[in-house]
This record gives C-alpha cells, sequence and structure tokens, in this order.
C-alpha cells in the first residue's frame, strides 16, 4: 500500500480542460490546487518523447520552451480552477513571458514538477509565474501573462 495521495486531476481531467493534446500536453497530472493561489502538476519525461529524436542526437535534452509551456499549462490549469463560473468554452492565449531561466537542463527520466501561483488577476488577464523543479532543484523558471477568452464558434 503506498501512502501518497491520489492526484488532484489525472491525465483525463486534464485533457478535460485544456485543448492540448499528444504530443503537446505536457501536463501528466496536477498533484495540489488552492484556487487564486498556487498549483503542483507534474510532468514525466520519457526517452520516447518526439523531441529527443532532434533535441540532441546521442545527448537529450529537453528544450527549454517546451518546459516554459508545461509550466504555461499548469497555469492555466490553476486559472480555469480558480474560476467561480464554470471555464465551459474558454481559452486561454499565452500574452507574455518575463524572466525566463534556464537552471540545470531536463533529460530523459526526469519528473519535473511544476509549481505555479498567481501574481494577479484582473478581469481575464491573469500574471503567474512559475518554477520547474527537479529532484529538489529548479531547473526553470518564469512569469507569464495570459488571457481567457470565449473559444470561436465553428459553423
Amino acid at each position: 500500500m503506498s501512502d501518497k495521495p491520489a492526484p488532484l486531476m489525472d491525465v483525463n481531467a486534464i485533457e478535460s480542460i485544456l485543448p492540448h493534446r499528444y504530443p503537446f500536453l505536457l501536463v501528466d497530472r496536477v498533484l495540489s490546487m488552492e484556487p487564486m493561489k498556487t498549483l503542483v502538476a507534474v510532468k514525466c519525461v520519457t526517452v520516447n518523447e518526439p523531441f529527443f529524436a532532434g533535441h540532441f542526437p546521442g545527448h537529450p535534452v529537453m528544450p527549454g520552451v517546451l518546459i516554459l509551456e508545461a509550466l504555461a499549462q499548469a497555469s492555466a490549469l490553476l486559472a480555469y480552477g480558480s474560476m467561480i463560473e464554470e471555464p465551459g468554452d474558454k481559452v486561454t492565449y499565452l500574452m507574455g513571458i518575463d524572466n525566463a531561466r534556464f537552471r540545470k537542463p531536463v533529460v530523459p527520466g526526469d519528473r519535473i514538477e511544476l509549481h505555479v501561483e498567481v501574481v494577479k488577476r484582473k478581469g481575464a488577464i491573469w500574471k503567474q509565474k512559475g518554477r520547474a523543479v527537479v529532484d529538489g532543484e529548479t531547473v526553470a523558471e518564469a512569469e507569464f501573462m495570459a488571457m481567457l477568452v470565449d473559444r470561436k464558434k465553428e459553423g
């Protein structure tokens, strides 16, 4: 028996909220969330990720931009989970990334913890900051600004 708590959201629950799909869904589960405050999620990095074929052959390193994308997706999950109204047909558009820093490479076998927190919300605009952590060490960090908007209706 494991004494680990069950995830707050598994990949099926995440897919019901985010529009991203493989290979661009970069959050595997949400471990904890306090609406309007913080969220902790996980991305498990495996050697069969499609980007490792070219980044870099013989020396696989997860592209930093994809680590930022994973943090942005976790930030979107926190925004959706903080809304009083049902997120329904909303989509998040990234507006800006500030103060991005990369501290250490992420390689196959790493388990990235995505720690995000709300800095400010004004209407549909969210400012959040995030840290990507592997084995207790910060590997990347940045601040994100995004807007939640209604999805365009097809037809």
